[in-house]
């Protein structure tokens, strides 16, 4: 069953039928899923959320599945249900006893969009289109590709012309329609803007973001779960657009008002990097205005200049008493590293962005010791090996002689343990 009722401006309150529209009428504020909570309470438990699939379709019944969805519209690459492990050698270099990492990075191609698409598509085909769409700086591109090819849609995606290499390649395999615009993300989105009122497709962060935006919840419907139906002292999460941060806060709101979990007090941080740091700054400014800017930085998935929920990312951290930073390219890439020799987690720069937030966090006092912390990691390192540069590669480099390898690596003879004789049976 569904438990939506209608989109719902976040603004004025106004309401309409689930559509795919994402603006007001009345104020052209934002719309969102306003969904039957009392309806849910009871309903929804955790015994039958386990009994559900290991990916985001767990929390179906939690999620903007609009009436008359069947098995046929959704779209489903096994998005979600990723690892939340313990990091204790991060937490020891931190200075922190209690910190867990949230993997992303395992999602089907790679990054957290794959929660956001899945969710778009399936209320896409819902409501009639055949063909998704995006805006995106490389991640998203490559979710929607994939996933529109499972589910037998076209695809158009466009991307900032310099996005990296790696991106490119990684959406056009799939065989969208691929356009790279020479323009930052900001001038791609407002194009996508103009494209949707033109078109007949699902730009799933345009007409159809109301759904999109939903899929972040399971982030944190999903921590709370793994850590045994608790919530977390502390959440870091990376920021773009600032709606992760939104919904992970959203989803912690829900899961204590329908009682699935106690409402224990949590906080949310936000990170950013310095290049492009609009939420951050405008929060540390203690501003309500999130001022455009223009984006410069290697973190580039994070590189959104014009925030579409900053004002809702601060509200969100300001009620939850937690903190904002930005960190500069080189703390980015040096935590990147430090996550990946600590933990053997290797994140894309935004998941350096997250780390390297949650150690300057750590160091202001702003993140207690005893905290138990889940860093948000959304996106794997393989698609930004160009951010690191000359920092990494081969130790040293020898002929295929053992001597040299001897010589390189200044080695000695050791001890090596040899097996006891073991008597023959007579």
């Amino acid at each position: 069953m569904t438990y939506v009722q209608a989109l719902e401006c976040r603004e004025c309150g106004w309401r309409v039928e689930p559509a795919a529209v994402h603006v007001c009428e009345r104020c052209l504020g934002p719309l969102e899923v306003a969904y039957d909570y009392a309806a849910m309470r009871g309903a929804v438990t955790p015994a039958g959320i386990a009994a559900g699939p290991p990916s985001i379709w767990r929390y179906a019944d939690l999620l903007p599945v609009l009436a008359g969805t069947t098995g046929e519209h959704r779209v489903d690459l096994g998005a979600g249900w990723t690892p939340l492990v313990p990091a204790p050698r991060l937490g020891e270099a931190l200075g922190l006893d209690d910190v867990w990492i949230k993997n992303d990075t395992v999602n089907p191609t790679g990054s957290f969009k794959d929660r956001v698409v899945s969710i778009a598509l399936t209320a896409a085909r819902r409501l009639g289109f055949d063909t998704a769409a995006c805006a995106s700086t490389g991640n998203l591109a490559q979710s929607v590709a994939a996933h529109a090819a499972r589910a037998g849609m076209g695809a158009v995606v466009l991307v900032p012309a310099d996005v990296e290499r790696v991106k490119i390649v990684a959406a056009a395999v799939y065989g969208p329609t691929l356009v790279a615009v020479r323009g930052s993300y900001d001038q791609v989105n407002r194009l996508c803007a103009e494209v949707a009122g033109d078109q007949g497709w699902a730009f799933v962060n345009v007409n159809v973001r109301p759904y999109y935006a939903e899929g972040s919840k399971t982030l944190g419907y999903e921590i709370a779960e793994q850590l045994g139906w608790r919530l977390p002292d502390h959440v870091v999460a990376p920021m773009a657009s600032g709606a992760m941060l939104v919904k992970i806060a959203k989803a912690f709101g829900e899961l204590a008002a329908l009682d699935l979990v106690d409402d224990t007090p949590w906080r949310i941080s936000g990170a950013q990097a310095t290049g492009c740091s609009p939420i951050a700054a405008a929060h540390k400014a203690r501003s309500d205005a999130v001022r455009p800017v223009r984006a410069a930085t290697v973190a580039k998935s994070l590189a959104i200049g014009d925030p579409a929920d900053g004002v809702y990312a601060l509200d969100a951290v300001r009620a939850s008493g937690g903190a904002m930073e930005d960190v500069s390219d080189a703390e980015i890439v040096d935590a990147m590293g430090l996550l990946a020799r600590t933990e053997g987690i290797f994140a894309e720069t935004a998941g350096g962005v997250t780390i390297a937030v949650l150690r300057k966090l750590a160091e202001q006092g702003r993140v207690a010791r005893s905290e138990r912390v889940v860093a948000v990691v959304s996106g794997n390192g393989l698609k930004t090996v160009e951010a690191l540069g000359d920092s990494t590669g081969a130790t040293v480099e020898i002929d295929p002689r053992f001597a040299d390898l001897r010589a390189a690596l200044d080695l000695r003879p050791a001890e090596v343990p040899r097996p006891s004789r073991i008597k023959e049976p007579a």
